[in-house]
């Protein structure tokens, strides 16, 4: 099966390396202490109009009492909050106290096998058997429905108080989860829900991988109540982490891969690094309408479809959208899954031998069946964002993290706007030191959100607004909250604010237009 052709514009001359391994590698150490500050090294300036709270998730404890773990992607999470309001900025950060983290910081060592490798101490023997999941909760932070839920995409959510961030427990979405039930890290917020009279509506998913596949797919009302559920089997082993939405289907790329038990079952490894890329077989795009009419003659178009396109991986989607009979999808796509290797040592990524993730754009004719594909952005990027209101609608702009140079595979050091209508290109970039987290796009008028959701009528030019990231500042080892307008991208940020810490490299975040701070003890 042909593969993407991942490196269309590869260069014969190495490129010269804008970061510092070193450096990079000082990122990757757990914080520790829980801090409650107000921020007041800044350069520049906070729009007085930014107003809400950006919170972010991600792992923040790396080790275990000095017991590394095998992969960061099973540190426990930790929730940051940023806090805006009159030109003012809040920080707050707090570790999600569930079970797993509580029992291990108690006992004072790992406790847990970790998904992606981590092993309980004592060789095989120690791990044989163990299939329990530590439910990390480090993917994803969203509000809606009045709740703040943590999101890791094998359980259940973890319900927190959003002005302390203080964990309030599992939360199973009011009897819709059963406990234990998968509730996916990254949820879609459809502005204008064709089947609710155009009110915004919440839509995630669960997948229950196996020879045979379940995807479930879940709708939430404003007020967090279950608009809709359903669930599909699709052939073969699913191993899916992100989704896309139009108004009227949810797509999911069904990665070419195969998973072997036995080396976890026997405690031998982590069930990550259990799963093989299958380079010979296709990626197979599942298209899933999310109308639920039960009438008889509109079955077979309830129904998921399956199309083909060439072998390759991927982790994110930046949006999708219906278009003249066709399913549109922007996405981020690897040329194979980057293999979990047992053993390895991830601050030691080796970024040359790996193949860059690239933005891509597939079209799926739903008459014909044919797929296209294109190549919209070579440079290596991640964590891709569009505007609140463009979500499962035709976009203009797409922002991303990722790398300096032009070329070749490298830590994300760069955000990247991307102009779909002209081809446009703009670039900010905080090398040599600097490493960016997921941009996150705020529209700049207030009217962007009613009743504190996004809203579907796009107020102002789709890139008026600003990006919020976390860069971590290898230099002074801290990081920085940056905001950058979003319309002139390649211009210094509108403002610095300088943490008194470092916050490890994170995963997922969201913004809120609602503000939360609760008192503060200033005990940064």
């Amino acid at each position: 099966m042909q593969s993407f052709q991942l490196n269309e514009r590869a260069s014969t001359v190495p490129p010269v390396l804008s970061y510092d391994r070193k450096g990079w590698q000082t990122g990757y150490r757990s914080l520790k202490e829980e801090f409650d500050y107000w921020i007041d090294d800044i350069e520049g300036e906070i729009p007085p109009e930014l107003h809400g709270t950006l919170f972010r998730n991600g792992p923040g404890m790396l080790d275990v009492h000095g017991q590394q773990i095998q992969h960061p992607f099973d540190g426990d999470g930790m929730i940051c909050a940023i806090a805006f309001d009159h030109g003012r900025a809040h920080f707050r950060n707090r570790f999600i106290r569930t079970e797993g983290y509580v029992a291990e910081q108690a006992a004072g060592r790992i406790l847990y096998r970790g998904v992606f490798g981590t092993q309980k101490p004592g060789g095989w023997l120690a791990n044989v058997f163990d299939l329990r999941l530590k439910n990390i909760a480090n993917t994803n932070i969203l509000y809606w429905g009045g709740k703040l839920l943590a999101l890791w995409e094998a359980a259940e959510p973890h319900r927190l108080d959003p002005a302390t961030l203080e964990t309030l427990g599992l939360d199973q979405l009011e009897g819709v989860l059963q406990p234990g039930e998968a509730f996916a890290a990254h949820p879609w917020i459809d502005p204008a829900c064709n089947q609710d009279d155009g009110a915004p509506c919440l839509v995630n998913f669960s997948i229950k991988p196996g020879l045979s596949s379940t995807i479930t797919l879940f709708e939430f009302n404003p007020e967090g109540k279950l608009l809709r559920k359903h669930a599909h089997a699709v052939p073969g082993f699913a191993f899916i982490h992100d989704f896309a939405i139009t108004p009227s289907y949810a797509i999911f790329f069904q990665n070419p891969v195969s998973f072997n038990p036995l080396p976890f079952l026997f405690g031998k490894r982590g069930a990550g690094e259990c799963i093989t890329f299958n380079p010979e077989k296709p990626t197979q795009i599942v298209v899933i309408p999310r109308h639920t009419e039960p009438q008889t003659a509109k079955r077979d178009k309830l129904k998921a479809r399956i199309f083909e396109t060439h072998a390759g991986f991927v982790f994110h989607h930046a949006n999708a959208f219906e278009q003249e009979g066709e399913v549109v999808i922007d996405s981020v796509c690897y040329g194979s899954l980057p293999a979990v290797e047992a053993e390895a040592d991830f601050r030691e990524t080796d970024f040359d031998a790996l193949a860059p993730g690239q933005l891509w754009r597939f079209r799926i004719n739903l008459q014909t069946q044919a797929v296209q594909q294109e190549l919209l952005e070579s440079r290596c990027c991640e964590f891709p964002y569009v505007h609140p209101a463009k979500a499962g609608r035709s976009h203009r702009y797409i922002f991303m993290g990722a790398a300096h140079a032009p070329e070749g595979n490298a830590p994300l050091q760069a955000i990247v706007k991307i102009d779909i209508e002209t081809g446009e290109r703009q670039l900010w970039s905080a090398a040599p030191q600097g490493y960016v987290s997921e941009p996150i796009f705020v529209p700049r008028s207030s009217a962007a959100f009613k009743n504190g959701l996004p809203s579907a009528e796009l107020v102002g030019a789709e890139d008026d607004g600003w990006l919020l990231t976390l860069v971590y500042d290898a230099a002074q080892e801290r990081s920085d909250v940056v905001i950058l307008d979003a319309r002139a991208l390649d211009q210094e940020p509108v403002a610095r604010l300088h943490l008194r810490h470092h916050v490890p490299y994170g995963l997922h975040g969201s913004f809120t237009p609602h503000y939360f701070e609760s008192e503060s003890t200033d005990n940064g």
